[in-house]
């Protein structure tokens, strides 16, 4: 495996576990996609260093669990403020 991939896996599975972070922040951290970021910490990190994986398997798996808790925020977060947008718009006629 190349040396820059390995790093760059290591990397990964620091900030994920060090910010407890998603894969999504963890790809927008690095400036790559989440799906190079998924494989660095399923399939690359399992042959470079096992206790770093299991690590990351854990945060992975507690994400996932509160993965729908996160979802429903974001829609309320988006009803919120197209109603607040519905609000600000209609207030300017009289």
């Amino acid at each position: 495996m190349k040396e820059d991939i390995e790093k760059r896996a290591l990397l990964a599975a620091e900030i994920m576990i060090k910010y407890n972070a998603t894969v999504r922040k963890v790809a927008r951290i690095l400036g790559v996609s989440k799906s190079t970021i998924h494989n660095d910490l399923t399939e690359r990190l399992l042959y470079i260093d096992r206790e770093l994986y299991r690590q990351v398997r854990a945060v992975l798996e507690k994400n996932k669990q509160e993965r729908h808790i996160r979802g429903g925020l974001a829609t309320r977060r988006k009803y919120l403020i197209k109603k607040s947008q519905l609000i600000s718009k209609n207030s300017g006629i009289i």
